[in-house]
């Protein structure tokens, strides 16, 4: 299970054990406690058991989730492609990627919606989204609002990061920054902030905000603003903390990625 959860870049909380002995039941229970385990007693209660458990019952159902057999099946191919390389950064040109960052779609708040609720990882704030939330935003003026979609010689990831800014006067604070762990370390975060960057300085905004709120599940997110060049103004006992970035000081990170202009 462990195995398979580093394979698919998911949390093993995403995992339901479900089996009829007991003994492999507590084995699994006890060595990794956040997969879910039910108590199967009586093969004739076995449906019921897992159907009123609602651990498989989708908010929506969308391309992505179509798709997800040949993603991974995708993913895997990357990542025996890259055992083949001794420099990463070659890995990553060889990959061939292009990226699609456009502003928030009618057609894309599904995805949109789901990718707010379920991304926990690669997630700043964890704010959570109904799809009339994300419609009232998408065209509201103070909102800066970008969805990315990264594609490679494998395959089409589809839509896997999404960022949300808010604008006051000549201040943009990112109040949703997320991103799909299935296009971890491919510099895709870097080519969205270069991009939320560009449209600050059309709106002659001159500081951008960011936070970063701790959960058990986003540590590996708690530097990101210091690595984009974010300096810290303000840290609570909670581990959370404010970062700022001046626009006019912010140089655009070259990635491996080829950025479709629309």
């Amino acid at each position: 299970l462990a195995e398979t959860a580093s394979e698919l870049n998911i949390g093993v909380d995403s995992f339901v054990f479900a089996d009829d002995n007991p003994v492999e039941r507590g084995l699994v229970a006890a060595s990794l406690p956040q997969v879910a385990v039910p108590t199967l007693d009586r093969v004739e209660n076995y449906i019921r058991i897992l159907d009123r458990a609602a651990w498989f019952e989708p908010a929506n159902l969308t391309d992505e989730d179509m798709a997800r057999g040949r993603m991974y099946a995708e993913n895997a191919r990357r990542d025996m492609a890259r055992q083949s390389f001794t420099d990463y950064g070659t890995y990553l040109a060889s990959l061939e990627m292009e990226a699609r960052i456009i502003p928030f779609s009618s057609a894309q708040v599904p995805r949109i919606t789901q990718l707010t609720n379920k991304t926990n990882q690669f997630n700043l704030t964890t704010r959570r989204y109904t799809e009339a939330e994300i419609r009232s935003v998408m065209d509201a003026p103070d909102k800066i609002c970008l969805t990315g979609s990264l594609a490679d010689k494998y395959g089409d990831n589809g839509l896997v990061s999404v960022m949300i800014g808010e604008q006051h006067d000549d201040v943009c604070h990112i109040v949703l920054w997320l991103m799909s762990c299935r296009v971890l370390k491919r510099n895709m975060e870097q080519e969205m902030l270069n991009a939320l960057l560009a449209e600050c300085r059309k709106r002659k905004i001159r500081r951008v905000e960011g936070t970063y709120i701790p959960t058990p599940k986003n540590g590996m997110v708690s530097e990101l603003f210091s690595i984009c060049g974010f300096h810290c103004i303000a840290e609570q006992d909670d581990g959370s903390t404010r970062w700022e970035l001046a626009v006019v000081d912010y140089v655009p990170v070259p990635t491996h990625i080829h950025v479709v202009q629309e």
